[in-house]
């Protein structure tokens, strides 16, 4: 399969806050895959590191209150052309929780650590692109050991 995949996750240093998200398990079972590393907040021209954003009444503001919804869509659109231009995804396993790359819930907005049910804007458009996305724990259970 190509695989899609947050960039952080692979052990890149493309968090917020100058750090990854590094998961070994994801990186193992996706032996045997195409991989394409993708981070749309870096595509979108977003520094690392870079405050903390989150969707708040659905444009992404940092916690100071600026909005870097653009950056975030821009990013977006970048991400699934680069996915595009290798040929195109059969999945894609993305950082749960972000702005940009959750799949199932997100931060609400209040920058309290509280999650609520939703995706980030790169998940929307994948979605709206026909793309099925994943979490890393989804993932494991359902395709590790396929390689």
């Amino acid at each position: 399969m190509r695989i899609a995949v947050s960039a952080c996750l692979l052990g890149e240093n493309y968090k917020y806050s100058g750090g990854n998200n590094l998961c070994p398990e994801l990186v193992d079972a996706l032996s045997g895959h195409e991989v394409i590393p993708v981070c749309p907040e870096v595509l979108g021209g977003l520094p690392i590191p870079r405050p903390p954003a989150e969707i708040v009444h659905g444009e992404v503001r940092t916690q100071a209150g600026a909005s870097v919804d653009a950056a975030f869509r821009l990013g977006a659109k970048r991400a699934l052309d680069h996915i595009e231009a290798a040929g195109g995804c059969d999945l894609a396993v993305l950082q749960p929780r972000s702005p940009s790359c959750g799949a199932s819930e997100v931060y609400d907005g209040t920058f309290s650590g509280r999650l609520v049910p939703g995706s980030g804007v790169f998940v929307r458009l994948l979605r709206q692109h026909g793309l099925r996305v994943m979490q890393p724990d989804d993932f494991l259970t359902e395709f590790a050991g396929l390689g």
